[in-house]
Protein backbone atom coordinates (compact mmCIF):
# COMPACT_ATOMS: atom_id res chain seq x y z
CA UNK A 1 0.00 0.00 0.00
CA UNK A 2 2.82 2.05 1.11
CA UNK A 3 4.96 1.29 -1.94
CA UNK A 4 1.53 2.24 -4.37
CA UNK A 5 1.31 5.53 -3.03
CA UNK A 6 5.26 6.47 -3.03
CA UNK A 7 4.85 4.89 -7.28
CA UNK A 8 1.70 7.02 -7.61
CA UNK A 9 3.48 10.52 -5.98
CA UNK A 10 6.84 10.02 -8.24
CA UNK A 11 5.23 9.37 -11.82
CA UNK A 12 3.85 13.10 -11.59
CA UNK A 13 8.22 14.29 -10.73
CA UNK A 14 9.09 12.09 -13.25
CA UNK A 15 6.64 13.59 -16.09
CA UNK A 16 7.67 17.16 -14.67
CA UNK A 17 11.77 15.91 -15.20
CA UNK A 18 10.65 14.83 -18.59
CA UNK A 19 8.79 17.86 -19.65
CA UNK A 20 12.00 19.85 -18.34
CA UNK A 21 14.47 17.56 -20.47
CA UNK A 22 12.39 18.27 -23.25
CA UNK A 23 12.52 22.12 -23.02
CA UNK A 24 16.05 21.95 -22.46
CA UNK A 25 16.77 20.27 -25.70
CA UNK A 26 14.32 22.70 -27.87
CA UNK A 27 16.19 25.40 -26.74
CA UNK A 28 19.52 23.94 -26.97
CA UNK A 29 18.31 22.97 -30.49
CA UNK A 30 17.33 25.92 -31.16
CA UNK A 31 20.25 27.60 -30.33
CA UNK A 32 22.53 25.60 -32.44
CA UNK A 33 20.28 25.85 -35.36
CA UNK A 34 20.80 30.07 -34.51
CA UNK A 35 24.71 29.23 -34.83
CA UNK A 36 24.45 27.07 -37.83
CA UNK A 37 22.15 29.35 -39.29
CA UNK A 38 24.52 32.74 -38.80
CA UNK A 39 27.53 30.65 -40.22
CA UNK A 40 25.82 29.78 -43.58
CA UNK A 41 24.44 33.37 -43.60
CA UNK A 42 28.35 34.26 -43.02
CA UNK A 43 29.61 32.23 -45.28
CA UNK A 44 27.26 32.79 -48.10
CA UNK A 45 26.80 36.86 -48.17
CA UNK A 46 29.51 38.33 -46.20
CA UNK A 47 32.57 39.89 -48.12
CA UNK A 48 35.90 37.14 -48.39
CA UNK A 49 38.91 38.05 -46.47
CA UNK A 50 41.78 38.47 -48.03
CA UNK A 51 45.49 37.63 -46.93
CA UNK A 52 45.83 41.41 -46.12
CA UNK A 53 43.14 41.06 -43.17
CA UNK A 54 45.27 38.58 -41.82
CA UNK A 55 48.67 40.66 -42.29
CA UNK A 56 47.01 43.90 -40.97
CA UNK A 57 46.18 42.39 -38.14
CA UNK A 58 49.79 40.79 -36.99
CA UNK A 59 51.12 44.40 -38.23
CA UNK A 60 52.70 46.41 -36.05
CA UNK A 61 50.17 49.06 -34.67
CA UNK A 62 52.75 51.64 -36.93
CA UNK A 63 54.91 51.14 -39.57
CA UNK A 64 58.68 51.31 -39.23
CA UNK A 65 60.62 54.14 -40.88
CA UNK A 66 63.78 53.08 -42.75
CA UNK A 67 66.53 54.97 -44.57
CA UNK A 68 67.19 54.34 -48.29
CA UNK A 69 69.21 51.01 -47.77
CA UNK A 70 66.71 49.98 -45.48
CA UNK A 71 68.63 50.55 -41.90
CA UNK A 72 65.38 51.63 -39.48
CA UNK A 73 65.19 54.85 -38.57
CA UNK A 74 62.07 54.30 -36.13
CA UNK A 75 59.91 51.14 -35.42
CA UNK A 76 57.40 50.26 -33.16
CA UNK A 77 58.09 47.69 -29.88
CA UNK A 78 56.66 46.63 -27.11
CA UNK A 79 58.22 48.45 -24.15
CA UNK A 80 57.75 48.14 -20.24
CA UNK A 81 55.77 50.91 -18.55
CA UNK A 82 55.81 51.24 -15.06
CA UNK A 83 52.98 53.42 -12.85
CA UNK A 84 51.10 53.05 -9.56
CA UNK A 85 47.94 53.01 -8.34
CA UNK A 86 47.71 55.25 -5.12
CA UNK A 87 44.77 53.39 -3.91
CA UNK A 88 46.49 50.01 -3.91
CA UNK A 89 49.69 51.16 -2.01
CA UNK A 90 50.12 49.39 1.36
CA UNK A 91 53.49 49.66 2.55
CA UNK A 92 55.15 52.96 4.17
CA UNK A 93 54.58 55.48 1.16
CA UNK A 94 57.47 57.83 2.37
CA UNK A 95 60.17 55.09 2.51
CA UNK A 96 58.29 54.22 -1.03
CA UNK A 97 58.92 57.84 -2.48
CA UNK A 98 62.19 58.03 -1.35
CA UNK A 99 63.02 54.33 -3.13
CA UNK A 100 61.42 55.83 -6.72
CA UNK A 101 63.25 58.96 -6.08
CA UNK A 102 66.48 56.86 -5.80
CA UNK A 103 65.78 54.86 -8.81
CA UNK A 104 63.33 57.28 -10.80
CA UNK A 105 65.14 60.67 -10.23
CA UNK A 106 63.31 62.45 -12.71
CA UNK A 107 61.14 63.61 -9.46
CA UNK A 108 61.55 64.41 -6.27
CA UNK A 109 60.84 62.08 -2.97
CA UNK A 110 58.51 64.76 -1.92
CA UNK A 111 56.88 64.84 -5.45
CA UNK A 112 56.33 61.12 -5.73
CA UNK A 113 54.68 61.25 -2.28
CA UNK A 114 52.15 63.67 -3.54
CA UNK A 115 51.38 61.44 -6.26
CA UNK A 116 51.25 58.77 -3.62
CA UNK A 117 48.98 60.09 -1.47
CA UNK A 118 46.74 61.43 -4.37
CA UNK A 119 43.21 60.01 -5.07
CA UNK A 120 44.16 59.66 -9.01
CA UNK A 121 43.24 55.60 -10.04
CA UNK A 122 46.98 55.44 -12.21
CA UNK A 123 49.90 57.78 -12.44
CA UNK A 124 52.32 56.93 -15.32
CA UNK A 125 55.92 56.74 -13.72
CA UNK A 126 57.88 55.80 -16.29
CA UNK A 127 57.71 54.87 -19.96
CA UNK A 128 59.93 53.03 -22.06
CA UNK A 129 61.47 51.68 -18.99
CA UNK A 130 64.57 49.17 -19.55
CA UNK A 131 64.18 45.78 -18.30
CA UNK A 132 66.49 46.59 -15.65
CA UNK A 133 64.91 49.19 -14.68
CA UNK A 134 61.94 47.16 -14.21
CA UNK A 135 63.32 44.39 -11.93
CA UNK A 136 65.20 47.07 -9.70
CA UNK A 137 61.50 48.95 -8.92
CA UNK A 138 59.74 45.53 -8.84
CA UNK A 139 62.18 44.56 -6.28
CA UNK A 140 60.22 47.73 -3.89
CA UNK A 141 57.19 44.95 -3.15
CA UNK A 142 54.86 47.65 -3.93
CA UNK A 143 52.34 45.70 -4.64
CA UNK A 144 50.47 48.63 -5.80
CA UNK A 145 53.61 49.52 -8.51
CA UNK A 146 51.80 48.21 -11.74
CA UNK A 147 54.08 46.60 -14.66
CA UNK A 148 52.77 46.39 -18.07
CA UNK A 149 54.17 46.19 -21.83
CA UNK A 150 52.57 48.63 -24.89
CA UNK A 151 53.46 49.76 -27.95
CA UNK A 152 56.34 52.30 -27.89
CA UNK A 153 57.57 53.97 -30.59
CA UNK A 154 61.87 53.74 -30.44
CA UNK A 155 64.36 55.84 -32.38
CA UNK A 156 67.32 53.07 -32.39
CA UNK A 157 69.63 55.67 -34.04
CA UNK A 158 68.90 58.25 -31.08
CA UNK A 159 68.78 62.13 -32.63
CA UNK A 160 70.28 60.66 -35.65
CA UNK A 161 68.57 62.71 -38.53
CA UNK A 162 65.83 63.62 -35.76
CA UNK A 163 64.15 66.69 -37.25
CA UNK A 164 63.85 64.98 -40.38
CA UNK A 165 61.91 62.00 -38.47
CA UNK A 166 60.62 64.30 -36.03
CA UNK A 167 58.57 61.88 -32.97
CA UNK A 168 55.21 61.14 -31.58
CA UNK A 169 53.36 62.45 -28.51
CA UNK A 170 51.90 60.32 -25.96
CA UNK A 171 49.12 59.33 -27.86
CA UNK A 172 50.92 57.81 -30.50
CA UNK A 173 50.84 60.87 -33.23
CA UNK A 174 53.52 62.09 -35.43
CA UNK A 175 53.48 65.47 -34.29
CA UNK A 176 56.77 66.31 -36.46
CA UNK A 177 58.57 65.75 -39.41
CA UNK A 178 58.14 62.64 -41.00
CA UNK A 179 56.35 61.26 -38.26
CA UNK A 180 53.70 63.44 -38.87
CA UNK A 181 54.06 64.06 -42.78
CA UNK A 182 53.41 60.06 -43.12
CA UNK A 183 51.21 59.61 -40.17
CA UNK A 184 47.76 58.25 -42.48
CA UNK A 185 50.61 55.98 -44.82
CA UNK A 186 52.05 54.84 -41.56
CA UNK A 187 49.09 53.67 -39.62
CA UNK A 188 47.07 52.46 -42.43
CA UNK A 189 46.20 49.14 -41.59
CA UNK A 190 46.36 47.78 -45.08
CA UNK A 191 50.08 49.46 -45.95
CA UNK A 192 51.88 49.50 -41.89
CA UNK A 193 53.06 45.58 -42.84
CA UNK A 194 55.24 47.34 -44.64
CA UNK A 195 58.12 49.85 -43.64
CA UNK A 196 58.51 53.37 -45.02
CA UNK A 197 62.07 54.12 -47.27
CA UNK A 198 63.12 57.51 -46.60
CA UNK A 199 65.35 59.10 -49.56
CA UNK A 200 67.85 59.76 -46.48
CA UNK A 201 71.21 57.76 -46.11
CA UNK A 202 72.01 57.46 -42.66
CA UNK A 203 75.61 56.76 -43.19
CA UNK A 204 76.27 60.08 -45.11
CA UNK A 205 73.84 61.87 -42.75
CA UNK A 206 75.86 60.75 -39.44
CA UNK A 207 78.93 62.22 -41.10
CA UNK A 208 77.26 65.26 -42.25
CA UNK A 209 76.00 65.44 -38.53
CA UNK A 210 79.69 65.07 -37.25
CA UNK A 211 81.65 67.33 -38.75
CA UNK A 212 79.11 70.25 -38.87
CA UNK A 213 78.30 69.57 -35.18
CA UNK A 214 82.40 69.66 -34.79
CA UNK A 215 82.19 73.32 -36.50
CA UNK A 216 79.27 74.16 -34.49
CA UNK A 217 81.56 73.90 -31.78
CA UNK A 218 85.00 74.96 -32.75
CA UNK A 219 83.45 78.41 -33.59
CA UNK A 220 80.56 79.19 -31.09
CA UNK A 221 77.89 79.11 -33.46
CA UNK A 222 74.38 79.39 -32.17
CA UNK A 223 72.73 77.43 -34.71
CA UNK A 224 74.07 75.15 -38.05
CA UNK A 225 72.24 73.19 -40.92
CA UNK A 226 73.18 71.69 -43.94
CA UNK A 227 72.10 69.04 -46.57
CA UNK A 228 72.70 67.15 -49.43
CA UNK A 229 70.49 66.69 -52.32
CA UNK A 230 70.41 64.05 -55.66
CA UNK A 231 70.99 67.03 -57.98
CA UNK A 232 69.04 64.67 -61.00
CA UNK A 233 66.44 63.08 -58.47
CA UNK A 234 65.33 65.73 -55.68
CA UNK A 235 65.65 63.15 -53.44
CA UNK A 236 67.64 64.41 -49.87
CA UNK A 237 70.16 62.36 -48.85
CA UNK A 238 71.66 63.68 -45.52
CA UNK A 239 69.89 66.88 -43.39
CA UNK A 240 71.24 68.63 -40.41
CA UNK A 241 70.00 71.03 -38.10
CA UNK A 242 71.65 71.97 -35.24
CA UNK A 243 71.17 71.99 -32.23
CA UNK A 244 68.83 69.14 -32.41
CA UNK A 245 66.94 66.52 -30.02
CA UNK A 246 66.60 63.27 -29.28
CA UNK A 247 62.85 62.27 -30.45
CA UNK A 248 63.35 59.03 -27.71
CA UNK A 249 62.83 61.63 -24.43
CA UNK A 250 59.12 61.70 -23.47
CA UNK A 251 59.42 64.92 -22.57
CA UNK A 252 61.48 68.37 -22.39
CA UNK A 253 62.51 68.26 -26.36
CA UNK A 254 63.46 71.49 -27.43
CA UNK A 255 65.39 72.70 -30.80
CA UNK A 256 62.69 71.25 -32.66
CA UNK A 257 63.26 74.02 -35.13
CA UNK A 258 64.38 72.61 -38.57
CA UNK A 259 66.58 75.48 -39.86
CA UNK A 260 66.91 73.81 -43.53
CA UNK A 261 63.62 74.17 -44.26
CA UNK A 262 61.99 76.54 -41.68
CA UNK A 263 65.37 79.21 -41.02
CA UNK A 264 65.21 81.84 -43.06
CA UNK A 265 68.36 83.84 -43.97
CA UNK A 266 69.91 85.79 -46.58
CA UNK A 267 72.31 83.87 -47.59
CA UNK A 268 75.10 86.76 -49.51
CA UNK A 269 77.00 85.89 -51.92
CA UNK A 270 76.18 82.26 -52.45
CA UNK A 271 73.23 84.33 -54.81
CA UNK A 272 76.35 85.44 -57.32
CA UNK A 273 76.15 82.27 -59.71
CA UNK A 274 72.56 82.51 -59.94
CA UNK A 275 72.94 86.65 -61.04
CA UNK A 276 75.42 85.23 -63.57
CA UNK A 277 73.01 82.38 -65.17
CA UNK A 278 70.05 84.84 -65.49
CA UNK A 279 72.95 87.15 -67.53
CA UNK A 280 74.09 84.52 -69.58
CA UNK A 281 70.42 82.81 -69.70
CA UNK A 282 68.65 86.18 -71.07
CA UNK A 283 71.58 87.41 -73.44
CA UNK A 284 72.67 90.21 -71.32
CA UNK A 285 75.97 88.54 -70.69
CA UNK A 286 77.48 86.72 -74.19
CA UNK A 287 81.42 87.13 -73.45
CA UNK A 288 83.08 86.03 -70.72
CA UNK A 289 85.65 88.30 -71.59
CA UNK A 290 83.56 92.40 -71.45
CA UNK A 291 84.90 93.87 -68.33
CA UNK A 292 83.02 96.08 -65.29
CA UNK A 293 84.28 98.67 -63.47
CA UNK A 294 85.41 97.96 -59.95
CA UNK A 295 87.84 100.59 -59.49
CA UNK A 296 85.54 102.06 -56.63
CA UNK A 297 82.58 101.82 -54.74
CA UNK A 298 79.41 101.97 -56.31
CA UNK A 299 77.20 104.93 -55.17
CA UNK A 300 73.27 104.24 -55.49
CA UNK A 301 71.64 107.51 -53.66
CA UNK A 302 72.87 107.29 -50.18
CA UNK A 303 74.13 103.82 -50.65
CA UNK A 304 77.10 102.54 -51.53
CA UNK A 305 77.91 99.12 -52.91
CA UNK A 306 81.63 98.30 -51.82
CA UNK A 307 83.81 94.79 -52.49
CA UNK A 308 85.32 93.42 -49.07
CA UNK A 309 88.74 92.37 -50.91
CA UNK A 310 88.64 95.28 -53.60
CA UNK A 311 90.82 94.88 -57.01
CA UNK A 312 90.56 98.37 -57.76
CA UNK A 313 90.18 97.69 -61.37
CA UNK A 314 87.79 96.80 -64.26
CA UNK A 315 86.84 92.91 -63.72
CA UNK A 316 85.18 90.36 -66.61
CA UNK A 317 82.83 87.90 -65.52
CA UNK A 318 84.91 84.71 -63.79
CA UNK A 319 87.20 87.52 -62.46
CA UNK A 320 84.10 89.14 -60.23
CA UNK A 321 82.95 85.34 -59.04
CA UNK A 322 86.56 84.29 -58.21
CA UNK A 323 87.23 87.73 -56.46
CA UNK A 324 83.19 87.93 -55.05
CA UNK A 325 82.77 91.68 -56.28
CA UNK A 326 79.60 92.98 -55.21
CA UNK A 327 80.24 95.73 -57.01
CA UNK A 328 80.16 93.87 -60.48
CA UNK A 329 77.52 91.76 -59.80
CA UNK A 330 75.43 94.97 -58.75
CA UNK A 331 76.12 96.29 -62.06
CA UNK A 332 74.87 93.49 -63.85
CA UNK A 333 71.99 92.78 -61.44
CA UNK A 334 71.24 96.75 -62.67
CA UNK A 335 70.94 96.13 -66.12
CA UNK A 336 69.12 92.71 -65.90
CA UNK A 337 66.38 95.22 -64.37
CA UNK A 338 63.26 94.08 -61.65
CA UNK A 339 61.05 91.88 -64.14
CA UNK A 340 64.23 89.32 -65.19
CA UNK A 341 65.59 89.10 -61.84
CA UNK A 342 62.17 88.81 -59.95
CA UNK A 343 61.45 86.29 -62.81
CA UNK A 344 64.33 84.36 -62.46
CA UNK A 345 64.51 84.03 -58.28
CA UNK A 346 60.49 83.12 -59.03
CA UNK A 347 61.51 80.50 -61.21
CA UNK A 348 63.83 79.19 -58.72
CA UNK A 349 61.01 78.73 -56.25
CA UNK A 350 62.40 81.71 -53.92
CA UNK A 351 58.89 83.19 -53.56
CA UNK A 352 57.35 80.54 -52.04
CA UNK A 353 58.02 77.60 -49.08
CA UNK A 354 60.40 74.98 -50.34
CA UNK A 355 58.80 71.80 -51.91
CA UNK A 356 59.60 69.30 -48.90
CA UNK A 357 57.59 67.11 -47.04
CA UNK A 358 57.74 68.26 -43.80
CA UNK A 359 58.03 71.55 -41.70
CA UNK A 360 58.62 74.72 -43.70
CA UNK A 361 58.94 78.64 -44.02
CA UNK A 362 57.74 81.21 -46.42
CA UNK A 363 60.90 83.11 -47.69
CA UNK A 364 60.95 87.12 -46.90
CA UNK A 365 60.39 88.52 -50.56
CA UNK A 366 60.83 92.17 -51.06
CA UNK A 367 57.37 94.14 -50.58
CA UNK A 368 59.26 96.92 -53.32
CA UNK A 369 61.74 96.02 -55.45
CA UNK A 370 63.48 99.38 -55.33
CA UNK A 371 66.58 99.62 -57.74
CA UNK A 372 68.96 99.28 -54.69
CA UNK A 373 67.02 95.88 -54.07
CA UNK A 374 67.35 94.74 -57.29
CA UNK A 375 71.34 95.41 -57.24
CA UNK A 376 71.37 94.06 -53.53
CA UNK A 377 69.77 91.03 -54.46
CA UNK A 378 71.76 89.51 -56.64
CA UNK A 379 74.82 89.17 -54.14
CA UNK A 380 72.12 87.72 -51.83
CA UNK A 381 70.68 90.49 -49.34
CA UNK A 382 67.20 91.89 -49.25
CA UNK A 383 66.22 88.78 -50.11
CA UNK A 384 65.49 85.82 -47.59
CA UNK A 385 65.43 81.89 -48.24
CA UNK A 386 66.20 79.07 -46.52
CA UNK A 387 69.32 76.78 -47.33
CA UNK A 388 66.58 73.87 -49.04
CA UNK A 389 65.71 76.74 -51.63
CA UNK A 390 69.43 77.41 -52.25
CA UNK A 391 70.43 73.84 -52.29
CA UNK A 392 67.73 73.30 -54.93
CA UNK A 393 68.82 76.31 -57.12
CA UNK A 394 72.22 75.19 -57.20
CA UNK A 395 71.26 71.44 -58.46
CA UNK A 396 68.92 73.62 -60.72
CA UNK A 397 72.26 75.26 -61.86
CA UNK A 398 74.57 72.02 -62.51
CA UNK A 399 72.09 69.70 -64.16
CA UNK A 400 71.33 70.74 -67.12
CA UNK A 401 69.00 73.93 -65.78
CA UNK A 402 65.93 71.57 -64.89
CA UNK A 403 64.29 72.30 -61.55
CA UNK A 404 62.80 69.78 -59.36
CA UNK A 405 60.97 69.40 -56.47
CA UNK A 406 62.46 68.17 -53.41
CA UNK A 407 61.61 65.22 -51.43
CA UNK A 408 62.54 63.10 -48.67
CA UNK A 409 60.88 59.82 -50.36
CA UNK A 410 63.06 57.17 -51.60
CA UNK A 411 62.56 57.68 -55.72
CA UNK A 412 63.30 54.43 -58.15
CA UNK A 413 65.64 54.69 -60.40
CA UNK A 414 63.74 56.02 -63.24
CA UNK A 415 60.61 57.56 -61.29
CA UNK A 416 61.93 60.90 -60.86
CA UNK A 417 59.77 63.78 -61.74
CA UNK A 418 60.27 65.27 -64.97
CA UNK A 419 60.66 68.79 -63.65
CA UNK A 420 60.68 72.21 -65.23
CA UNK A 421 63.19 73.98 -67.31
CA UNK A 422 65.00 76.82 -65.47
CA UNK A 423 68.39 77.24 -67.92
CA UNK A 424 69.26 76.27 -71.41
CA UNK A 425 71.94 73.72 -71.20
CA UNK A 426 74.30 75.51 -72.10
CA UNK A 427 73.78 77.78 -68.98
CA UNK A 428 74.33 75.10 -67.59
CA UNK A 429 77.47 74.08 -68.63
CA UNK A 430 79.42 77.06 -68.46
CA UNK A 431 77.96 77.52 -64.82
CA UNK A 432 79.66 74.62 -64.00
CA UNK A 433 82.83 75.58 -65.51
CA UNK A 434 82.55 78.80 -63.35
CA UNK A 435 81.79 77.10 -60.61
CA UNK A 436 84.69 74.54 -60.58
CA UNK A 437 86.88 78.18 -61.04
CA UNK A 438 85.62 79.04 -57.95
CA UNK A 439 87.21 76.12 -56.01
CA UNK A 440 90.30 76.11 -58.14
CA UNK A 441 91.26 80.13 -57.66
CA UNK A 442 88.68 81.49 -55.52
CA UNK A 443 87.23 81.75 -52.02
CA UNK A 444 86.01 78.44 -52.82
CA UNK A 445 89.60 76.61 -52.52
CA UNK A 446 89.16 75.32 -49.06
CA UNK A 447 86.18 73.81 -49.91
CA UNK A 448 87.71 71.71 -52.78
CA UNK A 449 88.31 67.87 -51.81
CA UNK A 450 90.95 66.34 -53.81
CA UNK A 451 89.97 64.20 -56.86
CA UNK A 452 86.27 65.12 -56.22
CA UNK A 453 86.29 68.57 -58.80
CA UNK A 454 84.48 70.35 -56.36
CA UNK A 455 82.70 73.53 -57.27
CA UNK A 456 81.17 76.30 -55.53
CA UNK A 457 80.51 79.89 -53.58
CA UNK A 458 80.48 81.07 -50.59
CA UNK A 459 78.55 83.78 -48.81
CA UNK A 460 79.26 85.42 -45.91
CA UNK A 461 76.09 88.04 -45.06
CA UNK A 462 75.49 90.18 -42.30
CA UNK A 463 73.26 89.13 -39.88
CA UNK A 464 69.98 90.83 -40.02
CA UNK A 465 68.45 92.19 -36.51
CA UNK A 466 65.91 94.53 -35.03
CA UNK A 467 68.29 96.91 -35.58
CA UNK A 468 69.27 96.73 -38.96
CA UNK A 469 72.31 94.55 -39.94
CA UNK A 470 75.32 94.05 -37.44
CA UNK A 471 78.78 94.18 -38.72
CA UNK A 472 79.89 91.34 -36.51
CA UNK A 473 77.84 88.64 -36.77
CA UNK A 474 76.93 86.99 -39.69
CA UNK A 475 75.71 84.30 -41.62
CA UNK A 476 78.33 81.95 -43.45
CA UNK A 477 77.78 79.71 -46.21
CA UNK A 478 79.24 77.24 -48.82
CA UNK A 479 77.53 75.73 -51.56
CA UNK A 480 78.78 73.32 -53.60
CA UNK A 481 77.99 70.62 -56.32
CA UNK A 482 80.47 67.46 -57.29
CA UNK A 483 81.88 66.22 -59.59
CA UNK A 484 81.83 68.95 -61.47
CA UNK A 485 82.50 67.10 -65.07
CA UNK A 486 78.72 64.99 -64.45
CA UNK A 487 76.87 66.72 -61.08
CA UNK A 488 75.53 64.25 -59.24
CA UNK A 489 75.13 65.99 -55.03
CA UNK A 490 75.11 69.31 -54.39
CA UNK A 491 76.11 69.94 -50.39
CA UNK A 492 75.00 73.15 -48.95
CA UNK A 493 76.61 73.71 -44.62
CA UNK A 494 75.71 77.01 -43.07
CA UNK A 495 76.77 78.40 -39.43
CA UNK A 496 74.82 80.86 -37.56
CA UNK A 497 77.07 83.77 -36.11
CA UNK A 498 80.38 82.01 -36.00
CA UNK A 499 82.96 83.55 -33.96
CA UNK A 500 86.67 83.13 -35.35
CA UNK A 501 89.60 81.39 -34.10
CA UNK A 502 93.02 81.47 -33.40
CA UNK A 503 93.63 79.22 -36.48
CA UNK A 504 91.34 81.34 -39.01
CA UNK A 505 93.10 84.37 -37.68
CA UNK A 506 89.75 85.62 -36.26
CA UNK A 507 88.07 85.61 -39.83
CA UNK A 508 84.09 84.35 -39.26
CA UNK A 509 83.52 84.08 -43.80
CA UNK A 510 82.71 81.11 -45.03
CA UNK A 511 85.85 80.54 -46.74
CA UNK A 512 87.40 79.70 -43.02
CA UNK A 513 84.45 78.14 -41.36
CA UNK A 514 82.30 76.18 -43.05
CA UNK A 515 84.05 75.31 -47.07
CA UNK A 516 86.37 72.92 -45.33
CA UNK A 517 83.49 71.30 -43.17
CA UNK A 518 82.07 70.69 -47.13
CA UNK A 519 85.46 69.61 -48.04
CA UNK A 520 85.55 66.87 -45.44
CA UNK A 521 82.05 66.21 -45.69
CA UNK A 522 82.82 65.54 -49.64
CA UNK A 523 85.54 63.44 -48.87
CA UNK A 524 83.62 61.14 -45.88
CA UNK A 525 80.54 60.71 -47.60
CA UNK A 526 81.35 60.78 -51.57
CA UNK A 527 82.18 56.62 -51.68
CA UNK A 528 79.41 56.11 -49.92
CA UNK A 529 77.35 57.50 -52.49
CA UNK A 530 78.99 55.91 -54.99
CA UNK A 531 81.67 58.65 -56.06
CA UNK A 532 85.38 58.20 -55.97
CA UNK A 533 88.40 60.51 -56.24
CA UNK A 534 90.08 60.05 -59.60
CA UNK A 535 93.07 62.95 -59.99
CA UNK A 536 92.86 62.41 -63.86
CA UNK A 537 89.36 63.73 -64.38
CA UNK A 538 88.39 67.18 -64.14
CA UNK A 539 85.82 69.51 -66.35
CA UNK A 540 87.72 71.46 -68.62
CA UNK A 541 87.59 75.52 -67.96
CA UNK A 542 91.06 76.18 -69.84
CA UNK A 543 88.74 79.04 -71.72
CA UNK A 544 88.23 80.66 -68.77
CA UNK A 545 91.62 80.57 -66.63
CA UNK A 546 93.44 83.22 -68.96
CA UNK A 547 90.82 85.32 -68.55
CA UNK A 548 92.07 85.67 -64.73
CA UNK A 549 94.84 87.99 -63.79
CA UNK A 550 96.52 87.44 -60.89
CA UNK A 551 98.43 90.41 -58.68
CA UNK A 552 101.83 89.17 -56.48
CA UNK A 553 99.35 87.75 -53.30
CA UNK A 554 96.33 87.70 -55.41
CA UNK A 555 95.50 84.41 -54.36
CA UNK A 556 95.96 84.50 -50.41
CA UNK A 557 93.16 87.52 -50.87
CA UNK A 558 91.02 85.64 -53.13
CA UNK A 559 90.43 83.00 -50.17
CA UNK A 560 89.31 85.41 -47.46
CA UNK A 561 85.85 84.95 -47.69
Amino acid sequence: MTDRRAETGRAPMVAVAHMRLMILMLVFTAAVLLIVMRLAMLALFAEPRDGRDAAAALAPLRADIVDRNGAPLARTIDAWTIGVRPGHVIGDRAELARGLAALLPERSAAEYLRILNSRSNFVYLRRRAVPQLVAEVNALGEPGIAFSREPERLYPQSGLAASVLGYLNIDGKGMLGMEKALQRQLTDPQARGEPVALSIDSRVQAAFESELSQAMMKFSAIGAGGLILDVDSGEVLAMVSLPSFNPNAVSGRENELNLVTQGVYELGSTFKPLTMATAIETGLVTSMATRYDATAPLQVGRFRIRDDHAQNRYLNVPEALVHSSNIVTARIADALGQERMAASFRALGFDTPPHIEIEKAKPQWPGFWARTTVMTSGYGHGIAVTPLHLANAYATLVNGGIWRPTTLMKIAPGKAPKGRRVYAQATSDRMRQLLRLIALEGTGRRGDAPGYRVGGKTGTAERAGAGGYSRKVNVSTFAAAFPMDAPRYVVIAMLDSPKGTADTFGFTTAAWTVAPVVSRVIQRSGPMLGVYPDMRRDIDVSDLTPLLWKAPGDASKAAVE
